[in-house]
């Protein structure tokens, strides 16, 4: 009975033995599966913090250059708004001074409107004044805004003299009461010659020309009362024909004095020049 006790409590150390050398075993390889997956799992994290480390710093970059991007965007924003600004100010000063421009070109085209009007006005006075003289010892035209009062050598002079004879002085006192009527008319007297030489006591063309047209202001400004400082004189010899030189007809046609009347322009010249 002894012996068989024995030999089960033996059995049953052996068994339980057996028992915690198994479970010692498992627990081993259960710390060495964990510890291989601690390991794994460090090597998980630390390759994780590495990927983290390098967004951080993608990310830092990005936000640099973000930044440098608005700041670009800001500049160039300014510089677009300044350069908007200064080419806004130059349109603006460009559409006033295209208005002062057409202001100017309204009142220019009124002033020279009204000349023509005056001019044209004046030419009837004139033409009105001196209506008992044919029409083949003198006319009455406009021209460039100005009236030309053409008389013929037939009726201001005889031929080769530069004194006017008594018809023409009468021309010209008619002629003289529109001007002191009119006295912001400026008088311009040319004479005029044919191509023939002249011979006699002139020394030539130019000198007849020239002497006949300062008789007429003569007469204008002495017997007449015109005041000379609106009166020139100026002689052309042949060189500013109005006909042929070639007929005796165009000959007496170029035999001419021109008495060239202008309206005052200051208000015209000022306008321009302002």
């Amino acid at each position: 009975m002894k012996i068989y006790l024995l030999t089960v409590a033996a059995g049953l150390l052996l068994l339980a033995s057996c028992v915690s050398k198994k479970k010692f075993l498992a627990s081993q390889a259960e710390l060495q599966r964990v510890r291989t997956d601690s390991t794994s799992l460090a090597g998980r994290v630390a390759q994780l913090e590495r990927n983290i480390a390098d967004m951080t710093q993608n990310n830092n970059s990005l936000q640099q250059n973000i930044n440098t991007l608005k700041q670009q965007l800001e500049t160039t924003s300014r510089d677009a708004a300044g350069k908007i600004a200064s080419q806004q100010s130059l349109l603006n000063k460009s559409k006033e001074e295209l208005a002062d421009q057409q202001r100017k070109l309204e009142s220019l085209q009124g002033l020279l409107e009204q000349q023509k009007k005056n001019a044209d006005a004046l030419r009837q006075k004139m033409a009105d004044a001196l209506i008992k003289f044919n029409s083949n010892e003198l006319t009455v035209t406009v021209k460039n805004g100005k009236v030309y009062v053409s008389l013929q050598e037939s009726l201001l002079f005889p031929s080769g003299s530069a004194a006017v004879n008594p018809k023409g002085k009468e021309a010209l006192g008619t002629l003289a009461g529109v001007l002191n009527g009119n006295p912001d008319i400026n008088v311009n007297i040319e004479g005029h010659t044919d191509s023939i030489p002249i011979k006699g006591r002139f020394e030539d063309n130019w000198a007849l020309s020239t002497a006949r047209a300062s008789s007429i202001v003569r007469i204008l400004t002495k017997d007449y009362k015109v005041d000379p400082i609106r009166v020139e004189a100026s002689g052309h010899s042949s060189y500013d024909p109005v006909d042929s030189n070639s007929t005796a007809e165009g000959r007496a046609r170029n035999r001419r004095t021109e008495i060239i009347l202008s309206p005052k322009l200051d208000e015209l010249y000022n306008l321009i020049n302002g």
